[in-house]
């Protein structure tokens, strides 16, 4: 068969075939001069595949590849082209239009960080030092973080769905020598976080302004967690007394939270002894209620949530009884 036969006979193939075997492909062009095939597995997982015939010896010749994107980075569609071009070559003698298609289909069914290779690079480069560890696993869509900041150290799992970005990243914590205030803290945190890259605020936005859009969540997520939570958090001095608030030993953590020297987080993102916080918080001005010694923002937490005058009014009743006992002290004296 001719080479013009063999090309007649792929387009012809390619035109009553490609849907049916090929999930989520749409014919676009498919003439001797070029075929295009876009290829669909979500919104944000969307290729063009641009194929041009040889000017002659096809099939023998491999079929000239190109792909292009509007939502996976250029990088990475120049390095899955590369990767195409090889496999064609390995095609070469037999008609491959219709398998370099499935080949393309089945990189993005394997490949979930298609859609997020930007944000992974940066985590990789910028967040992840040598005592650090990062695996990913490409078919189940999990990136394993081992962070270590001194003797402390974190184990997480952050799952990317298949619907990315439009879906947020799953966290789960696998291992910690934190205490179990702040472990609890980075998955609901880190999942709060992420939950408000996808999901649009309940207060409507305001006449002129863009309507919502989700926005990625893995590079978010994870910067936040490695720079403002466990890098951070046990070098922090506490607010009060200055002195570093984690114990320099992860086996020196006392998990009594009526210690004076429990570690307690406040909303503010400090971190303070509950013996100093305790005294802090029942010492003028009261006004507007108690700011944060560092940030300036208000100290809000469950154990210390009563109103600026009661706490006031019962400051004056302390001082009040404190000058009747010196009083007395001076007198029997």
């Amino acid at each position: 068969m001719t080479s013009s036969a063999v090309i007649e006979k792929e387009l012809s193939d390619l035109r009553s075939k490609c849907t049916s075997q090929i999930e989520g492909s749409e014919v676009i062009t498919c003439h001797p001069a070029q075929i295009r095939v876009q290829i669909t597995k979500t919104k944000y997982k969307k290729l063009v595949v641009c194929l041009q015939f040889p000017a002659d010896g096809y099939p023998s010749n491999a079929i000239v590849i190109e792909i292009k994107s509007k939502t996976i980075p250029e990088r990475l569609c120049n390095g899955f082209t590369t990767i195409c071009d090889a496999e064609a070559k390995k095609l070469c003698g037999k008609p491959h239009v219709l398998d370099i298609l499935l080949f393309i289909r089945k990189f993005l069914d394997d490949n979930p960080f298609t859609v997020c290779s930007d944000e992974l690079a940066f985590i990789k480069k910028e967040l992840i030092t040598d005592n650090d560890e990062i695996k990913t696993k490409q078919k189940a869509g999990v990136i394993t973080l081992h962070l270590k900041v001194q003797e402390y150290f974190v184990k997480l799992k952050c799952k990317v769905p298949n619907e990315y970005p439009e879906h947020p990243i799953s966290v789960e914590l696998d291992d910690s020598n934190f205490p179990g205030l702040f472990k609890t803290m980075f998955v609901a945190q880190a999942t709060e976080l992420a939950r408000r890259r996808v999901q649009p605020p309940l207060k409507k936005p305001k006449p002129g302004e863009p309507p919502f859009e989700p926005k990625p969540s893995l590079r978010h997520v994870v910067e936040y967690l490695v720079k403002d939570c466990i890098r951070r958090f046990p070098v922090l001095p506490c607010p009060v007394c200055k002195e570093r608030a984690f114990p320099k030993k992860p086996e020196h953590v006392i998990n009594d939270p009526k210690s004076g020297r429990h570690v307690e987080w406040m909303y503010c993102g400090h971190v303070y002894h509950h013996g100093c916080v305790d005294a802090y918080m029942k010492i003028p001005p009261f006004t507007g209620g108690k700011k944060c010694p560092d940030c300036g923002k208000r100290i809000y937490h469950d154990k210390w949530n009563i109103a600026p005058k009661l706490s006031e009014d019962r400051w004056a009743h302390e001082q009040a009884r404190q000058r009747e006992i010196d009083e007395v002290v001076e007198f029997l004296s």
